[in-house]
């Protein structure tokens, strides 16, 4: 049996996420129809993260076993030919039995992006913030949260998990022309994590909330301390990391 990875590049504009649902478009649902017409048979595809509804990726990872033996450059080439505009396979690789998206992974690195003035080409990839951002008060909380803690601020109330910790190896803002630019790497994300942080930490650029009081919700481990969630269009998982490579 051959273990095959993926990866992905997508758009999650038009998408209810990555995970298979009951009606509705996702990438895990056009993946494993392609999928499906390329091998003619039924395959389950595994994937590094759930990305929700209009969240995209430059490097998803995904898995899949089979039997039937197509050449990998010919499985990229059919499989684009297959998959909607949205989605595009980037490299193919035969990998060990044991590998797997999700449990090999070590790290994931997203990143959010704001920009700072209305635009129109990349409205879907952005979330224009109108106010003023003190960038110094949004990198002094990133510094705050590099290490292991329990995120449970940060975490959708309701989520099914019982381990809020997580270690952040990186984070931190920095401009690029009129945008503003996050990007975290961590062993681990919860359900949000990204998207609440970035929206407490924008409280923090208008002064709406003081880096002490950032530091008072993570502590607390109180969702409805913490601020809004950033819409999901701003946010892109750019890498997954394993140890062996």
């Amino acid at each position: 049996m051959r273990n095959i990875k993926l990866i992905l590049e997508y758009d999650g504009t038009n998408f209810l996420g990555w995970q298979i649902q009951p009606n509705g478009r996702t990438v895990q649902r056009e993946i494993e129809q392609s999928l499906k017409q390329l091998f003619q048979e039924d395959i389950r595809v595994h994937s590094a993260g759930r990305t929700d509804a209009g969240v995209h990726a430059l490097g998803q990872v995904v898995n899949f076993r089979v039997e039937k033996q197509i050449p990998l450059f010919s499985i990229q080439r059919a499989l684009n030919s297959l998959l909607p505009e949205e989605i595009r396979v980037l490299a193919v690789e035969e990998t060990t039995t044991d590998f797997d998206a999700r449990y090999s992974a070590v790290k994931r690195h997203y990143r959010y992006l704001i920009s700072l003035v209305p635009t129109a080409i990349n409205r879907l990839y952005c979330w224009y913030v109108a106010q003023p951002l003190d960038l110094n008060l949004m990198n002094e909380c990133a510094q705050l949260i590099i290490g292991e803690h329990d995120f449970k601020s940060f975490c959708q109330t309701g989520a099914k998990v019982k381990n809020y910790q997580c270690k952040v190896e990186k984070a931190g803002w920095y401009a690029e022309g009129k945008r503003l630019i996050f990007d975290i790497v961590a062993n681990r994300f919860l359900h949000n994590m990204v998207r609440i942080l970035v929206g407490t930490m924008v409280e923090v650029g208008t002064t709406r909330l003081t880096v002490a009081e950032f530091a008072k919700i993570l502590a607390n481990r109180d969702r409805t301390q913490a601020g809004p969630t950033a819409p999901a269009r701003g946010l892109f998982l750019v890498q997954v990391f394993y140890n062996n490579a």
